[in-house]
């Protein structure tokens, strides 16, 4: 009955969290109404799940990839006609329709679900979500968040907030899990942006991206000349109000669409 004798398990990456503030944190975070379709992936055990729940939405859809946990969820929430459950592999199966994610994901799946959820910078997701509110591990989260200037700031942090504006939440320490994993964690808030960027213009925005990040501690005056030469050169930096001394990531996401757009041959 329900969960009884189901121990996380690590290739699923499972750790659930217990801790009442956080969970509240995530809930409030989310600004959940009536009208929501929330999607849910990895309820776990369904601590979420509940709190979830007992909010005014409007139906939960939860993909859950472990078989034996499929029957306690069900057990616990199946009486509720809001509550939609699909056991599957979220990163293959067709995504049910939804207009916010609220979940804790597996650390092991985060770059691919992220990339599932909202598609690339130059080939977004086809359905675009309102939110989306994630427990991710603590690395991760201050790459996405990252300012232009911080330690944290990379590449991942350029797509991200192109794509969406991000916020941070909470911090989330090991022992607010069942069982604690060994790093910290942190709970952001996703929200992306109306408008996206040209096809063109992302596709190039990846291109420099690649070239600059991959050797992150150079200038860019020697990591993108290849993209124009002498004069040329100078002229593209003045034109994005970027200086060949920088290093990619003490330049903004703004900056970066603006080299992309005043690139001044056709890639």
């Amino acid at each position: 009955m329900g969960f009884s004798g189901h121990n996380a398990r690590k290739r699923f990456g499972q750790h659930w969290l217990k801790d009442a503030a956080v969970l509240n944190q995530i809930i409030e975070a989310a600004e959940l109404s009536a009208s929501d379709i929330v999607l849910e992936v990895g309820p776990g055990r369904g601590a979420l799940t509940q709190r979830l729940l007992n909010q005014p939405l409007f139906r939960l859809e939860a993909i859950e990839l472990d078989r034996d946990l499929v029957e306690g969820l069900q057990q616990q929430f199946g009486a509720d006609p809001r509550f939609h459950l699909q056991q599957g592999d979220a990163l293959v199966v067709q995504l049910p329709e939804a207009n916010k994610v609220v979940a804790n994901i597996p650390y092991n799946i985060t770059g691919p679900l992220l990339q599932v959820l909202l598609g690339r910078l130059d080939q977004p997701a086809p359905h675009r979500f309102q939110s989306l509110v994630l427990l991710l591990q603590k690395e991760v989260a201050q790459r996405i968040t990252a300012a232009a200037g911080d330690s944290n700031f990379s590449a991942l942090s350029v797509r991200m907030q192109l794509q969406c504006n991000c916020y941070s939440i909470c911090e989330v320490p090991p022992r607010c899990f069942e069982p604690p994993p060994k790093v910290m964690s942190e709970v952001i808030c996703l929200k992306p942006r109306a408008t996206l960027l040209d096809a063109q213009i992302a596709k190039i925005v990846e291109q420099l991206l690649n070239s600059a990040f991959g050797s992150r501690r150079k200038m860019i005056r020697n990591t993108l000349a290849a993209f124009a030469e002498g004069e040329k050169f100078q002229n593209w930096l003045e034109q994005a109000c970027v200086s060949p001394e920088q290093r990619p990531q003490e330049i903004s996401p703004d900056k970066w669409v603006a080299l992309a757009s005043s690139l001044p041959s056709t890639l």
